[in-house]
């Protein structure tokens, strides 16, 4: 009863998942200088002191302009809002730029991190973004509308964002392939 009240009081009186332990998963963020801030994971903290328990929270977020810019960022504060705007500040630093074919990437690659790992696939037009939601939030934060996705290992949503971005890293276009080859396309 308590977690359904408090959940109301959350966003545009969106429905959220439940998550365990007092985890929450957020969606939508709001619009940043740089583009959408997706928030993908807020997590809760209880520190037990002499007069109780002191809560802390952190949030995992995801910023990206759908132009191929796409950025993550972990922070820790006292009240959700100063973590998300802790973690929206370290995007910055860990921003990434991701070279795109149309609405799609080159080529298939897979990101490791860690034991996750996330494989990326390049779908046809229409197919649309398969992935789940860590992945998913990444990807359409970057601007990617066709895709195919398999992440392995471990699930957590920390690791699997890093190993998406370490298989963004890795893409590259056909022109910088020749260029670093030394052959003419």
């Amino acid at each position: 009863m308590a977690h359904e009240q408090r959940n109301q009081g959350q966003g545009q009186g969106q429905d959220r998942p439940a998550g365990g332990r007092g985890e929450g998963r957020g969606g939508e963020g709001r619009s940043g200088e740089s583009g959408q801030e997706k928030v993908v994971q807020i997590r809760r903290c209880a520190c037990v002191v002499k007069g109780g328990r002191r809560f802390s929270f952190t949030a995992l977020v995801v910023l990206g302009d759908k132009k191929g810019k796409v950025g993550w960022g972990y922070g820790k504060g006292v009240e959700v809002p100063q973590a998300v705007d802790k973690a929206v500040r370290q995007t910055q630093r860990t921003s990434l730029r991701v070279p795109l074919s149309g609405s799609t990437i080159p080529h298939t690659v897979e990101g490791r991190y860690g034991t996750s790992r996330v494989l990326l696939i390049p779908a046809l037009p229409g197919t649309g973004v398969i992935a789940g939601n860590t992945v998913r939030a990444v990807v359409e934060s970057c601007g990617i509308r066709d895709i195919l996705t398999k992440s392995r290992g471990s699930t957590n949503p920390a690791t699997l964002v890093r190993a998406t971005f370490d298989a963004l890293a890795r893409l590259r276009t056909r022109e910088e392939v020749a260029r670093l080859r030394g052959v003419n396309v």
